[in-house]
């Protein structure tokens, strides 16, 4: 299985200085346990933002001298990642960045997704390109959690969406 994960704003905002914009301990917590244990594919720019990085992590990127900690791969482009996380028999989730998911969303079976019921400032935005409108909702949960950097309550849904038609990789 293929499957992107991720956490939006209000304003489509994703990320701040390759970090999230907001401070939610039980959001950041849902994401860990949803990815424990599979590969995962990730751009560049949040590979380095990433304090512990599990072995199975592909990262996307054009630099070819770029070096990954061990237990990571560099590859080329978002297929080639996708192939390669699937080779290890482990289920697979896209975790960023927004060129990355832009990318990756033609190709997966699910998304799971985190809508922060506020706006925050940030650099990054949700891709535009992709039609969750397009996609059957089979799970929305909503819970309220304290955003850490304002004191304040936040409501946050946990949104799962299967796609209705997956996009075969390319052939090698």
């Amino acid at each position: 299985m293929i499957a992107a994960i991720g956490a939006v704003a209000s304003n489509g905002m994703l990320g701040l200085n390759n970090w999230l914009p907001w401070d939610i301990p039980e959001e950041l917590a849902y994401f860990e346990r949803t990815v424990a244990g599979a590969a995962l594919v990730v751009g560049r720019l949040t590979y380095e933002s990433m304090d512990v990085v599990p072995v199975d992590t592909f990262v996307v990127t054009g630099q070819k001298d770029y070096a990954v900690r061990s237990g990571c791969q560099r590859v080329a482009s978002v297929e080639a990642a996708l192939r390669q996380a699937l080779a290890t028999g482990k289920p697979v989730f896209v975790i960023g960045g927004a060129s990355i998911y832009a990318a990756a969303w033609p190709y997966c079976e699910r998304f799971f997704l985190t809508r922060i019921g506020k706006s925050f400032a940030g650099d990054t935005r949700f891709p535009d390109s992709i039609p969750l409108d397009r996609w059957t909702l089979v799970e929305d949960r909503e819970e309220s959690h304290l955003e850490r950097h304002s004191g304040e309550a936040v409501v946050c849904r946990f949104l799962q969406y299967a796609q209705p038609v997956v996009k075969p990789l390319p052939a090698v």
